[in-house]
């Protein structure tokens, strides 16, 4: 599995995996991110089963597994962590936050560990970094592509963890870990958003919210991460998408039975 630090400097460190060359082809390919402050160390959405031996693997290279004490749940899906109950046994300490829609869904993860998890309320909240750092901050990201659904902010290395949005569906065998050419890109992200997103209200909300923020570094949990104009670019490329696919094939198949 691949390793990129993408930011480093006054205590904070913030490293990217992706990219397993063992993985199965019928595994969805995911990016996973780590930071490592004073007090704290987050791990953001950690992943699945399947990817699990990799994953430690690599975040074993960096730090000590166990010193892990805060993951964090973007949503409910497998890809996010199924992965729960082998994490949770790695780290005994640590505790899962995500928004509360899902704790009981999660829970069929691994149910045991349900007293470890943290429920985010909609709005948000934030998570202490220490040594004089801010706080990293839960952004609602509600519909986007799920009802409870958040982006993570760090105003100390201003990166944007966005979890589902800006995800790209790359072709196999790609090494690219940042964005080289978004009008190249943009291909891998089409399908994916037009289908996956169901509201323009919603993500045009969240676009709205992001551009109050100043990111230099947008973090997606698939595909490649997007730097400098690229944030801006996206941003302005996702506003002007229609989004919610599957509504006009069904509105099309209603037509063609009446």
């Amino acid at each position: 599995m691949r390793k990129k630090t993408l930011h480093q400097a006054a205590g904070l460190t913030w490293t990217m995996f992706a990219r397993d060359p063992q993985r199965s082809s019928q595994v969805i390919d995911t990016n996973e991110y780590l930071i490592i402050a004073p007090d704290n160390v987050v791990m953001m959405d950690p992943g699945g089963t399947e990817i699990f031996p990799p994953v430690v693997a690599a975040v074993s290279e960096v730090i000590a597994v166990d010193r892990v004490k805060t993951f964090v749940c973007s949503h409910q899906d497998p890809d996010i962590m199924s992965s729960l109950p082998l994490w949770m046994g790695l780290c005994p300490g640590a505790r899962v936050l995500m928004p509360w829609l899902w704790t009981g869904f999660v829970a069929h993860f691994g149910h045991e560990y349900a007293a470890r998890f943290v429920p985010v309320p909609d709005e948000g909240t934030t998570i202490p970094l220490g040594g004089g750092l801010k706080d990293l901050v839960l952004v609602p990201a509600h519909y986007c592509h799920s009802s409870g659904n958040f982006s993570l902010y760090d105003p100390n290395a201003r990166i944007l963890f966005t979890g589902d949005i800006g995800a790209a569906l790359l072709p196999e065998g790609s090494e690219e870990l940042v964005v080289a050419d978004f009008a190249s890109h943009v291909k891998y992200m089409e399908g994916f958003h037009r289908r996956w997103m169901p509201s323009n209200e919603a993500k045009n909300q969240w676009v709205a919210r992001v551009r109050k923020l100043d990111v230099k570094t947008l973090c997606p949990q698939h595909g490649a991460v997007m730097e400098g104009p690229d944030v801006a670019r996206f941003l302005d490329w996702l506003e002007g998408l229609q989004v919610g696919g599957a509504l006009e094939a069904g509105r099309a198949a209603g037509a063609s039975r009446r």
